[in-house]
């Protein structure tokens, strides 16, 4: 053979090596991930090609699987109360892709899930079409129906969360303004145009706030801060004078704070009393006396500073509430009244409630309380777990004590029903240090227990941006509580 002959050979040798060892990279080495890459077309039509399993809320779904008309994508997603529920399910969109609980189990929703690998084997055998699971929640439909009507009555941005205090089970996670999953999940450009038309809303309907936004929780803190003075001896007894003057003049600051309630009634005000009329100068100086670093920690052990999720499942994510590092005397003190540079989702409040109900326990919240396959049998069951202990039986017992006499006797009136223990906090929130010309936030925290022992922990939040209501007006008591009232009831009355 001539040398430009066998120089050819050894080229083309040479060519046909590479190949084999990039088929085989892309075979052996690639497949997963190009099996599972979003841009890849056939991934989405192998998950649209049969219908879904359901999320199922109550023992009735609230999803459904339709076909869809002149498109590749066989099946596309459909909802039932899609707004109500949609902080729940999230979405499975064609175009969009998926959020929350449909992404988060999406392989046992598509039936892919290597625990259904038997029933997509006898599938194949009997030539029926694949099958996917479902989820099945915690969620009880008649408190989530009573927040989202509790909301959208008011015409508000807010949210709800209701919990199961003794096993951290989610009975109601409401959002809004809120969205219809149906209107987008499909993979026409109209549906794509009606995605991109709610993320340029400013009223922000795709936003989840109960898990994934912070705001000051203002006066709703004081619960935690009464735990906090508790628990470190800074107050021994609910009932005797705080020896807080009132106005309040912060540490190393010529500026002093009020309460509403006014100077006669908070004055030296007692623990028991300023949590019942909301007195600023007994919490920001029960802050002050417990310190920056006892009151973070108390303050994470009820969850702060880090990342909710069930760690079993890994169903709930919301993100961490805030107690700041380093925080000096003065920026100590408004922490107390849940003011300065502290943030809370409503999710964290609800946990700090629901673990004085529990006698200082938190336990771990989450919202999926079981996987079924196609043929119902199990796959997998959620058991509670206990996330920390936030502070003793006796201190959770002496908070509550203050919370059921504030709805008795003070600010929480409204969250009383008939034959229920209820206990509750008023909140209102400003927004910052440099936009007090905004209306304030309003909050409700609250219990209830019923005669058979059963509970259930509220937290309420309300954005009034969108609302004509005056700055006055602006009341946690008057907003919130009612809400909150009603979700109790639809809990503890059936």
């Amino acid at each position: 053979m001539n040398k430009p002959l066998r120089r050819i050979a050894i080229f083309c040798g040479l060519l046909m090596l590479a190949l084999l060892i990039r088929a085989n990279w892309l075979q052996y080495l690639e497949a997963d991930e190009l099996a599972t890459d979003d841009e890849n077309r056939r991934v989405l039509i192998d998950r649209y090609a049969t219908p879904r399993g359901d999320i199922i809320v109550g023992a009735k779904a609230i999803t459904d699987s339709v076909e869809s008309k002149g498109s590749d994508l066989k099946f596309e997603r459909k909802y039932k109360n899609g707004p109500m529920y949609a902080p729940v399910t999230g979405y499975a969109s064609q175009a969009m892709g998926m959020t929350f609980l449909e992404n988060i189990y999406d392989s046992v929703l598509s039936g892919k899930d290597d625990r259904l690998a038997f029933e997509r084997f006898t599938d194949v055998v009997t030539g029926k079409e694949r099958r996917g699971g479902d989820v099945i929640t915690t969620i009880d439909p008649r408190a989530q129906e009573a927040g989202y009507k509790g909301l959208t009555d008011l015409g508000a941005r807010g949210s709800v969360v209701a919990l199961e205090p003794s096993t951290g089970k989610v009975l109601a996670l409401v959002s809004t303004p809120s969205y219809d999953p149906t209107v987008f999940a499909g993979n026409s450009l109209k549906e794509s145009d009606r995605f991109s038309a709610l993320g340029k809303d400013k009223a922000k309907p795709l936003a989840n706030r109960a898990l994934r936004e912070t705001f000051p929780p203002g006066s709703t803190f004081k619960i935690l801060t009464a735990a906090a003075a508790l628990e470190h001896g800074v107050v021994t007894d609910i009932d005797a004078s705080s020896g807080a003057a009132s106005p309040y003049k912060l540490p190393q600051s010529t500026n002093t704070i009020g309460s509403e309630a006014g100077d006669g009634i908070c004055d030296k005000a007692s623990m028991k009393t300023a949590m019942q009329y909301s007195c600023n100068n007994v919490f920001l100086d029960a802050a002050v006396k417990v310190g920056a670093d006892k009151m973070r920690e108390t303050a994470e052990k009820f969850g702060f500073n880090e990342d909710v999720y069930s760690s079993d499942f890994g169903d709930l994510r919301a993100i961490k509430s805030l107690y700041p590092d380093n925080l000096d005397k003065p920026g100590t003190a408004l922490t107390g009244m849940g003011q300065g540079s502290l943030t809370s989702t409503p999710m964290q409040m609800a946990m700090v409630t629901a673990a004085l109900v529990n006698d200082g326990k938190v336990m771990q919240p989450y919202i999926v309380e079981e996987l079924r396959s196609p043929d119902l049998a199990p796959l997998e069951n959620h058991e509670p777990e206990v996330m920390s202990e936030a502070v003793s039986e006796s201190t959770a017992e002496k908070v509550r004590e203050m919370m059921e006499h504030t709805a008795k006797e003070g600010s929480a009136r409204r969250a009383l029903i008939d034959g229920i223990t209820v206990g509750g906090k008023t909140g209102t929130a400003q927004r910052g240090v440099n936009v007090r010309d905004q209306v304030p936030f309003g909050w409700f925290v609250s219990y209830g227990v019923n005669p058979d022992g059963q509970s259930v922990a509220v937290a309420v939040f309300i954005d009034p941006t969108d609302m004509d209501i005056s700055r006055e007006d602006i009341s946690g008591g008057s907003l919130a509580a009612p809400i909150a009232r009603e979700v109790m009831k639809s809990v503890l009355q059936k």
